[in-house]
This record gives C-alpha cells, sequence and structure tokens, in this order.
C-alpha cells in the first residue's frame, strides 16, 4: 500500500481509529468523528445571506459524554506528523480541551495543556496513544478533584432521547461550574451573551447536581413572568412534578410543541409554602419587597435550599443594599449561581465582587463568529432639533396655555420633560418607511421609548402612519409596558413565532431584558441608553437566529445616539455595517457592503465555494411621565430629519467603507491633535479658505460634508461638528451676533455700510475670504462706489484687511 497516496479520511481510518481502539477507546460512546462545532458565521450581503464554514474538528474524544478530554488533527501522509497542531490547538483553546493530538498515520504528536506532564509536547509511535483512563488521570491531577468531586464531575448530563446535545460553549459552562462547586466554590458566576442559552446551561447544570445528590433543594429566581413560564415548560420541564412556582396564581402555558400545561403551584391563596417541592421557580418581586409582611422568602428556613440559580443577575440582585441581595445573603450557605450576559461593573454596584471571577464567558462577538448568533445593520437616524436642540419662542405656551420655560431643549429633555409631538410622528414615520422599503411590513419590530406615556404615543403615531394594517388587525402595534394589562397578555404571541401579531411593540423597559424574541428582525432606539448593561441586553433582543422563518440577522435603527456604545472598549460585538441615511436617501441600507471574514480581510462580493446560500434576493418575505415630572407639550414645532452619513464596519469595528464623517476626523487630526488645536489655527491663519484647499487637496469636499450637515453652515462649523462633535451654528447665527456686538461702531458711515454688505454677504454665501478686493467689484458694493473709494474709506489698504479680519474674528468667537 502506498501509504502517501491514501486520502485524510483513509488515514482516519486505517491507521488513527484503530490505534485508538487499542489504546482502549470505546468508539461508540468516546470516539466522534469529524465533529462540527460551529454553525458558520453569517455573512449579509445586501439581502443574500450565506453561512460561511463551520470549524469541524477530526476527533474529539470524551471521557463520558460532554466531557471531551482530547483532541485529534488528522492529516494525510504527505505531511508530516505534527502539521496539524497549531490548528488542533486553535480549535482546543475554543472548546478548552487539555489534551492535543496531530497526525498523518505514522504517529502522534502530542501536546498537554494542562503543563502537568515531563514534557509540554513530544512525539508518540503509533502504538503509544494514551488510554482514558491515563488521560483521565492526568486530567483529575489537573483539576485537583478529590474523589468526591470526581464522582460529581462525571455525573451524566439529562438526555431526552432526542438526540438534542449542548453546543460547545454550554458544554464548556456546564463543566466549568460542576468543578467549580465538585472544589467547594461557593459562589459561581457564568456570563454568557443573550441569545446562547444560558437557561439551557442552568438547568444542565441543575440537573447534574440534584441527580448526584448534591443539591436536593433549588431555586431558580428571575425578574420577569414570562421566563419563569418559559424556563417551567421548555428547559426546566425534565423536572416534572418535583418542580414548582412561588405563586398564588394559576397559569395555563402553552407549550413550544402547541400542548397547554397548568403550572404547579408552591403557595396557596393565604400564601403558605408547600415544602415538599425539589425545585422551586419564582419572582424576585413575589418573594420580597420593602414592607416585612411581603417577604415571603423568610417563610423558609435560611438553610431550606442548597442552590440558587439567579437568572438575569447583573439586574437588581447586584446592589449590595437592593431588596433582592438580602434573598441571596439570607440563604448564605446555598451555593449561588449567577447567570448573566452582561456582568454589572460601577463603583457602586459589582457582580464580580458578589460572585468572584466568571468561570466560563462567552461573548457577543464570539457568538456572531461562530455562526449561533445573528449579525446586524445599523440604521442611525438624526432628527434637527436632537442636534441642535430647541429653544422656544418668545412667548411661546404649551398645550395647557402656560408659558414654555425660555432654555435649550435637548435630546435628554425630549419627551422626558418635554414633548414636540411633530418629533414622534417624525420617528413613526420614518419606521414605517423601513418596513416599507423593506418589503416586509409583517417583520417583528421593538421600539423602545422613553417611559410609559411615551411607548403610548409611540404607539398611536404608528397607528396612524400604519391605518391600512390596523384596520385588518388592531393588534398590528401594541404597547406593551408593566402598567398595560391588555399589552402585557399579548407578550406571548410576540415572542411566538407562529402568531402573526402584534407586528410592532412599543414598550420603555420591559422587553429589555430576558424575552425570548427570536423572530425580532428590527430594533427601533428612541430613548438615550446610558448603561452598557441595558444596551447589550437590547442588542440580545435581535441576536437570535430563527432558521424556519429565514430570521439570519436583524437592524438596529438609532434615534438617540445609543449606538454610540459600539465605540466603548467594553462593547464587545459591533456590527457589519452602520448606515446613516440622508434626508432623501431610502431607509434600508445599501447592498454594496463588503462584509470581511475572521481574518479581517475583506471577502469577495460573491459567494465562496464553502458559503451555503440561506437566503436569497429578492425573496427576504418572512400626564406625568415615570419620573413624576410634569410634561410640557409644546405643540407646532417643526421637525425634521437631517442629512447623514453612511459607515460600514465589521463585528470587529473595523471600516470596511469609510464614512465621510470619519474620513473628515482622520485628515483633520493628521494637522489637529483636538479642537483647541484646530481653533488656534484658524484664529491664526488670515486666509481661511487656505485650510479649505488643504483638505480638497486630500479629496474631501466640504460641499458634501454641506449636502449631508446643511447648507446653513460654514466650512468652520462643518469641520467642528463632524470632527470635534461641537455643536454648530449656521451662519445667520454667527452674523447675528456679530452685529448684536455692534462691532462697526467706531468705523465711518461708508465703511460701516461696506462691513454690513459683507457680512450680509457671509451669512446668504459663506464667504470665507471676505478681504478680497474683488468682491468690491460686485453688487451691492458697487452701488456704495468704487473699489478704490471703498477701500479708501477705511483709510489704507492695510486698514480694510485689518477691519475684514476683525470681523472674521468676531465671527467666529462663538466656537461651541
Amino acid at each position: 500500500m502506498d501509504k502517501k497516496s491514501l486520502s485524510e479520511r483513509d488515514i482516519c481510518t486505517k491507521f488513527i481509529t484503530p490505534a485508538l481502539r487499542r489504546a482502549g477507546w470505546d468508539e461508540l460512546a468516546q470516539i466522534r468523528e469529524e465533529v462540527s462545532f460551529t454553525n458558520g458565521r453569517i455573512i449579509v450581503r445586501g439581502k443574500l445571506v450565506t453561512r460561511g464554514k463551520g470549524k469541524r474538528a477530526d476527533y474529539i474524544l470524551y471521557y463520558k459524554p460532554n466531557l471531551p478530554v482530547a483532541i485529534i488533527e488528522a492529516k494525510d501522509n504527505t505531511h508530516s506528523v505534527g502539521d496539524g497542531m497549531q490548528q488542533a490547538l486553535d480549535y482546543a483553546q475554543t472548546l478548552d480541551i487539555p489534551f492535543v493530538f496531530a497526525s498523518n498515520g505514522d504517529g502522534f504528536v502530542f501536546h498537554d495543556r494542562t503543563g502537568t506532564g515531563a514534557q509540554l509536547e513530544e512525539t508518540l509511535s503509533l502504538y503509544a496513544f494514551p488510554s482514558p483512563a491515563e488521560l483521565w488521570g492526568r486530567y483529575r491531577a489537573w483539576k485537583g478533584l478529590t474523589p468526591e468531586a470526581e464522582a460529581l464531575v462525571l455525573q451524566d448530563y439529562f438526555d431526552d432521547g432526542g438526540g438534542k446535545a449542548p453546543r460547545y460553549y454550554q458544554v464548556s459552562a456546564v463543566n466549568a461550574a460542576i468543578e467549580a462547586i465538585a472544589r467547594g466554590q461557593e459562589r459561581v458566576l457564568l456570563v454568557m451573551a443573550t441569545g446562547t442559552g444560558k437557561t439551557y446551561t442552568a438547568f444542565q447544570i441543575i440537573w447534574r447536581l440534584w441527580k448526584a445528590g448534591r443539591k436536593q433543594r433549588i431555586l431558580f429566581l428571575a425578574d420577569r413572568n414570562v421566563l419563569v413560564d418559559q424556563t417551567m415548560v421548555n428547559d426546566f420541564r425534565p423536572f416534572g412534578a418535583a418542580m414548582a412556582r412561588l405563586s398564588t396564581s394559576a397559569k395555563t402555558i402553552e407549550r413550544s410543541d402547541g400542548t397547554t400545561e397548568d403550572l404547579p403551584l408552591a403557595l396557596d391563596k393565604k400564601r403558605r409554602i408547600d415544602t415538599a417541592y425539589e425545585i422551586y421557580l419564582g419572582l424576585y418581586q413575589a418573594i420580597t419587597g420593602p414592607e416585612e409582611r411581603q417577604k415571603l422568602f423568610r417563610e423558609f428556613s435560611p438553610g431550606f435550599f442548597d442552590l440558587i440559580v439567579i437568572d438575569e443577575c447583573h439586574r437588581g440582585s447586584a446592589a449590595e443594599d437592593s431588596a433582592w441581595r438580602e434573598i441571596l445573603e439570607y440563604f448564605a450557605a446555598a451555593t449561588q449561581i449567577g447567570l448573566t450576559a452582561t456582568p454589572k461593573e460601577t463603583r457602586y454596584v459589582s457582580n464580580i465582587h458578589y460572585f468572584g471571577e466568571p468561570v466560563y464567558s462567552y461573548s457577543l462577538k464570539q457568538g456572531i463568529r461562530d455562526g449561533f448568533l445573528a449579525p446586524y445593520k445599523v440604521v442611525k437616524v438624526h432628527i434637527d432639533r436632537d442636534v441642535a436642540g430647541y429653544r422656544p419662542e418668545r412667548g411661546q405656551r404649551d398645550r395647557e396655555g402656560d408659558e414654555v420655560e425660555d432654555r435649550i431643549y435637548n435630546v435628554k429633555d425630549f419627551d422626558r420633560t418635554l414633548v414636540l409631538d411633530e418629533r414622534t410622528k417624525v420617528v413613526a414615520r420614518k419606521v414605517t418607511s423601513f418596513l416599507k422599503e423593506s418589503g416586509d411590513r409583517f417583520q417583528k419590530t421593538i421600539v423602545f421609548c422613553v417611559d410609559q406615556e411615551h411607548a403610548a404615543r409611540m404607539r398611536q403615531a404608528l397607528i396612524n402612519e400604519n391605518a391600512d394594517l390596523v384596520a385588518a388587525n388592531y393588534r398590528y402595534v401594541m404597547r406593551i409596558t408593566g402598567a398595560d394589562a391588555e399589552g402585557q397578555a399579548q407578550l406571548g404571541n410576540f415572542i411566538d413565532p407562529e402568531a402573526s401579531h402584534p407586528v410592532i411593540v412599543t414598550t420603555s423597559r420591559l422587553l429589555s431584558t430576558g424575552v425570548d424574541a427570536q423572530t425580532c428582525r428590527l430594533i427601533v432606539l428612541d430613548r438615550e441608553v446610558g448603561s452598557m448593561t441595558e444596551f447589550k441586553q437590547i442588542v440580545g433582543r435581535g441576536t437570535r437566529v430563527h432558521e424556519d422563518t429565514r430570521k439570519y440577522y436583524f437592524t438596529l435603527m438609532d434615534f438617540r445616539g445609543a449606538t454610540n456604545h459600539f465605540a466603548d472598549p467594553e462593547f464587545d460585538g459591533e456590527p457589519v455595517q452602520i448606515y446613516e441615511p440622508g434626508e432623501s436617501d431610502p431607509l434600508t441600507p445599501p447592498e454594496d457592503e463588503v462584509p470581511v471574514g475572521d481574518d479581517d480581510e475583506p471577502l469577495a462580493p460573491e459567494p465562496g465555494e464553502e458559503e451555503t446560500v440561506v437566503v436569497g434576493p429578492p425573496d427576504i418575505s418572512f400626564p406625568l411621565g415615570d419620573y413624576g415630572q410634569r410634561k410640557v407639550y409644546v405643540d407646532g414645532v417643526a421637525v425634521k430629519i437631517i442629512a447623514e452619513r453612511v459607515e460600514y464596519l465589521d463585528e470587529y469595528g473595523k471600516l470596511i467603507t469609510e464614512s465621510l464623517h470619519d474620513y473628515t476626523k482622520k485628515a483633520l487630526k493628521k494637522r489637529f491633535v483636538s479642537l483647541n488645536a484646530f481653533l488656534k489655527r484658524w484664529e491664526s491663519i488670515e486666509r481661511k479658505q487656505a485650510i479649505v484647499e488643504e483638505l480638497a487637496a486630500e479629496g474631501l469636499s466640504l460641499d458634501l460634508l454641506a449636502d449631508e450637515v446643511g447648507k446653513d453652515f460654514d466650512p468652520f462649523d462643518l469641520i467642528c461638528h463632524l470632527a470635534f462633535d461641537a455643536k454648530p451654528l449656521t451662519r445667520r447665527e454667527r452674523a447675528d451676533k456679530v452685529k448684536k456686538r455692534d462691532v462697526f461702531a467706531r468705523y465711518g458711515s461708508q465703511a460701516r455700510a461696506v462691513l454690513e454688505a459683507l457680512l450680509a454677504k457671509y451669512e446668504d454665501e459663506g464667504m470665507l475670504n471676505l478681504d478680497d478686493p474683488q468682491v468690491l467689484k460686485i453688487p451691492p458694493f458697487s452701488a456704495l462706489g468704487t473699489p478704490t473709494q471703498l477701500i479708501k474709506a477705511f483709510g489704507t489698504r492695510d486698514d480694510f484687511d485689518r477691519a475684514v479680519h476683525d470681523l472674521q474674528a468676531a465671527l467666529y468667537q462663538e466656537t461651541a
């Protein structure tokens, strides 16, 4: 047999697998070949969606099911024995596997990632592959497992018999938690991105601890009824009669298979607890409260529970003075596991301080790269009143007839303390336009508003914009907030992939965490999101892939600048595209963006051989505020979308096609390190046009910037605003400030007339070189006298130049 003529598969079949059998590995229970462990990243090219090639290990060896200990990368015999090692090490790091092998059929190269052996890497003969007992012995020593701890670590996973297996990162998370608890760790934190199956992971951890007899009474805490209900009928269903809900309200829930189930209750109508159950699920809010009589958890003895699992533990449970935290401290003797997508770390609140460092983390970025989470596009829409602010006219009265306080109102005020109803209508109009342009007005959409009252107004505005579909079904648009019982009753239908309505829901915070909205394709942000924790949770509402409805990506539409969080180092999964449409541009992002691969290099514009098309164009269907302040309603204030920019980013934040905004910033920062540096240069240079010409020489057209931001701003304001985020002033605003300061008083009547005409020329046309004598030859200057006569009105040519320079200095005295 010519060994070098054999394929890689032949090498596996004829040499590697027999070597494993000889070493004592069970081919049915312990050896898995060609194990695909990622789905392949979702790549979006306009409306064409493909999946890249998933990662696949040639062999993974398990000591017991879901307890991987070794990985083997095979090559054909034209390669050397260790040629697959670097690839195998990369896979092993991802899969958290300690023992790594490479082979070409002649033997093995063995890399011990535990560092406990005599050598880090060695070459073995084909007949010297280690046995399961040998590798498990090394594993046990590496983890420091006692016989008691080993028994827990070897406890079986739950197997439903239907072939469902946990994903690789869920296996890693479950094993890391079990091993930590086996070693005696009492506080455990798992950080897993939204949509990666935290609850299923928690179920497998609880199941193994329960079945091993290590934890007999368990409390699962959440902060939303829907989270408890979903958990009981889906992931926790195998607990059966051992499980009950800490509630007095009976509830019938529909399972994912369409059948219904009455949830068992652990409380009677008098709130007396049935202590016969072993698995209890409840809301923080239902078992505690500010008053002692509300603290139901005190009806249990402090030692009643062996294990407490806290879902979404980034919320109130992390704060030391939180009412929820007192539950955890009351049951301090229990092992406590925190689950979160976003560990909260501030000066006052720290999950890590309470739970310790995470025993396992799986990020949004990794989930997108692996193809388990949906990538997303961002549409940024800027409203003129948000950018420039709103100042009421003198004597402006609100809807109640009261005079509106004279000050500048900005995006922080809108819909919180001051309401411009036209602004709400503009947002609703834009959301509706996006749905129409996308070709699918029935894509599930969540609109996040400032508060419940704002959500009610947004619902009304969206109803008016979609009157045809609302007439066909009034539930096309609904408000779902904490105070809206009718809306909350429709939450189940909204998240149900089989239910067509509601389609658009408006909310404030109810849907920002934990709700499993698998088919959500559009998320609209019309409120500020100050917390990175909440921002990640909101993004997570859309990251679930739903292949049955061909939902492979989603869109985030931002009206309040909340997506500036993408620039924060704490954010770990940037969008594949950011699109900022102009006033007359379509809202759907352009389809000619070029995505990039995992190596940060642009992908081909057409799918490659290793990509699988999953969606091909053109078919893509599928009174008082909450804060106790009186809101001021002002009618009749015009609001419009201002022109904006386009930019594309890969999942790491690297630009694919550079935006005009970023090009401006980059060109300027080659010369100026800060706004102050630019202002000094602008003030010192006599010929302002020189700066504009320098930028033009680099290919930067300020005319294009004016098209985006507005024709009423001169180059100074365009540059300050776009490059340094300074508030722009229009030419008229700058000219009015000069007039109010009366800088012409020291000149004679003819000289004043020339300066006033120059100021008017600047206001109308934005001229920068006002000291050019040629301008004096054209109207209205020609009606005032000849250029020579007009210059003499100032004295000499130097006097004229000085006067014009003083005028320009006065124009730019206001810089922010």
